[in-house]
């Protein structure tokens, strides 16, 4: 996500959103400025979670967002480094 998207709450949010949803991965800020977000779910929770995305929490403004399928690769790894898919953590 890019935009007034550090120092308003936009990870604990979209945490808390993915949660809510039932949706497993991560969120972090990168140094650019910007949140970068990987989600596991049902294509329907991971749709209304980049739908949530769009708009962030109040405080944000969001200019643009980018979606991309990620490898299955990640979800091998993460299981390796203990993430079982189900959890969604603040990175």
């Amino acid at each position: 996500m890019r935009g007034r998207v550090q120092g308003v709450g936009f990870r604990a949010s979209a945490a808390y959103e993915a949660r809510r949803l039932g949706v497993g991965g991560w969120v972090r800020n990168r140094p650019d400025g910007s949140v970068e977000l990987e989600a596991r779910g049902t294509p329907v929770a991971v749709d209304a979670l980049c739908g949530w995305l769009a708009q962030g929490p109040r405080g944000a403004r969001v200019t643009g967002v980018e979606v991309y399928e990620a490898p299955a690769t990640n979800e091998i790894k993460d299981r390796q480094d203990g993430n079982d898919g189900d959890e969604f953590e603040i990175r």
